[in-house]
């Protein structure tokens, strides 16, 4: 089974074509960029999503998150940007595979702490003060030691079992889990579960059983069986007991880590076989997959692939993604929780294909954003012509901590028309704009900046810029009844447009889901009223069915270029 799934991999990556842009990147946030790509593999499309960011540093941080911020437990991955939204402007992708009980099955460090052990035979992916990806298979040593010699264990916040002795942290959650043949040691105080240190609390109770509280200052020691015995004879109330983790290969100075695997991408080349402790099948099946990369200067792939949806996407084989790792321009990757949920949004939505019901997350990696933010304009091209559409424009800016801010509406003619200055707290604030003067005439044509600059409570400074054009060329999309009989020996107008200036323009039938049925030679227009001819066929002269469809007309001029669309319908032509 085993060679024939590794065939399968391999010709499928010999027929794998190059990713193709289906749009061009959008700037979510200062530093952080999306595109949704669709490559075409020997399975069918698929949908990759992509996020790059540059190399962290200052108000742009790249780390793992704790789903309902303790290990026990899970958290959608947009209800996880939710939470963290009133601290940062969020993007992220889930993480780890979810073991029993909903906890990380593989390492977590946050903030330079071990919240949850590793798979030693599985690459763990960190990240280093310096934005640098660190991807090894790290191995965990702990002891414990009080009135008598040193005691190893391995386990940090995970159950345990006979025998041994785990550690459990805040990160864990209220209680400690018990069992007959168990002792709970509460340590208090106890600093957090950094690696490569001596960490020393104070026993301040011994509870048999092993539920016990723990501390939002501490830590807690359970033993099983001949483990129990031992925490009971030498951390006795009272009784001070020095804790130590180690990790192996040494990662001084990565403060985030979470479970990964297998590795995906090395000094550029892609991975076919990393050797790791995953099932085949998990490897060289088509899956929904989530992988992260570093390219040479520094900047960070996070890379969520759809799949499971046949005639969709079907999903990529392990060795399909290092390939698109290394298209993308990683020179280091790994994949993160393989053959797992995949998923990836921004700012509380999910980002590209939904999966419902949406995945369970033991965890996930986060692009946050503390500096100033500003959505895309409510309307990308605002038109105030009276037709319902694009008529006025909402923008808003957010701001994480107390800040000083500097908000401006610019003209093309790069004369602010709105512009304030003052002290705000935390919070979203919107700004509406109806794109007339004081008269109620239009304002200009052209190009128009919204701009807001913030310095926040802690001296940094930040700022974040959107754009928007005001353009009068083309309004009042109106359908043309009654609906179209298809198919028709000739073309009938389906739906008009208003041009107020000659213009270059291009004509389409869509879908209501955006999928091109038609489309027409591009034409200079005159000012005046524009007409969509059709006669109810496809390009390739099939008739289509009957249903709703979209007329759409694309204008281009000097200023810019602006879309309008008028809904029609289409029946199917009685037979003679």
């Amino acid at each position: 089974m085993l060679r024939k799934l590794v065939i399968a991999s391999l010709v499928a990556a010999a027929f794998a074509a190059p990713a193709r842009a289906q749009a061009q990147p959008e700037l979510l946030m200062p530093g952080v960029s999306y595109q949704r790509l669709v490559q075409y593999t020997l399975h069918g499309p698929v949908g990759v999503n992509v996020l790059t960011v540059t190399r962290p540093g200052g108000l742009l941080s790249v780390l793992p998150v704790l789903s309902n911020e303790q290990i026990d437990g899970t958290e959608t991955l947009t209800a996880i940007e939710q939470r963290l939204s009133p601290s940062a402007t969020v993007a992220a992708v889930s993480g780890d595979l979810v073991a029993a009980g909903g906890r990380p099955d593989g390492l977590l460090i946050r903030n330079g702490a071990v919240d949850h052990g590793p798979r030693t035979a599985r690459t763990s992916v960190g990240i280093d003060t310096s934005g640098t990806l660190r991807l090894d298979r790290i191995t965990l040593f702990g002891y414990w030691q009080g009135t008598g010699t040193r005691r190893s264990f391995t386990l940090v916040n995970e159950p345990p079992r006979p025998g041994t002795v785990s550690l459990f942290t805040p990160a864990w959650g209220p209680l400690t889990p018990g069992s007959a043949d168990s002792v709970a040691v509460v340590l208090r105080p106890f600093p957090p579960a950094t690696p490569n240190a001596d960490l020393v609390g104070t026993s301040v109770q011994l509870v048999p059983g092993g539920v016990a509280g723990i501390p939002p200052d501490g830590a807690v020691l359970v033993g099983r069986g001949s483990a129990a015995s031992a925490l009971q004879g030498e951390a006795a109330p009272g009784q001070t007991v020095h804790v130590r983790l180690t990790l192996q290969p040494d990662w001084t100075g990565v403060t985030g880590a979470l479970g990964g695997g297998p590795l995906l991408v090395r000094s550029g080349r892609p991975v076919f076989a990393a050797g790791e402790s995953i099932p085949p099948e998990l490897l060289a099946l088509p899956q929904p997959r989530v992988a992260v990369g570093q390219r040479a200067d520094g900047s960070l792939l996070l890379v969520s692939v759809e799949g499971g949806v046949p005639g969709y996407s079907f999903g990529l084989t392990n060795y399909e993604l290092a390939q698109t790792l290394v298209r993308l321009g990683a020179v280091s990757g790994a994949a993160l929780g393989a053959g797992g949920p995949a998923e990836m949004a921004f700012d509380g939505r999910v980002l590209g294909a939904p999966v419902r019901p949406e995945p369970q997350l033991a965890d996930a990696l986060a692009v946050e954003y503390a500096g100033v933010y500003a959505p895309p304009p409510s309307a990308p091209v605002l038109s105030p012509n009276g037709d319902g559409v694009g008529e006025t424009e909402t923008l808003a800016y957010k701001v994480v901590r107390p800040s000083t801010v500097t908000v401006a509406l610019v003209g093309p003619d790069g004369v602010p028309r709105l512009s304030s200055q003052g002290q705000v707290a935390p919070g979203t604030y919107p700004v509406q704009w109806s794109g007339r003067r004081a008269d109620g005439t239009p304002e200009q044509e052209g190009l128009w900046r919204f701009t807001v600059s913030a310095v926040d409570d802690l001296g940094r400074a930040s700022s974040v810029e959107r754009d928007f054009t005001l353009d009068l060329t083309l309004g009042h999309a109106k359908a043309i009844g009654p609906p179209l009989a298809a198919p028709r020996a000739s073309p009938r107008p389906v739906a008009s447009f208003q041009l107020t200036r000659p213009a270059t323009v291009a004509e389409r039938i869509e879908t209501r889901t955006g999928t091109i049925v038609r489309t027409f030679p591009t034409v200079r227009a005159a000012a005046g009223t524009l007409t969509i001819s059709w006669d109810g066929r496809t390009a390739s002269g099939g008739a289509v069915y009957p249903g709703r469809y979209v007329a759409r007309a694309t204008a281009t001029t000097a200023i810019g270029t602006v879309d309008l669309a008028a809904a029609i319908t289409v029946r199917r032509r009685a037979a003679k």
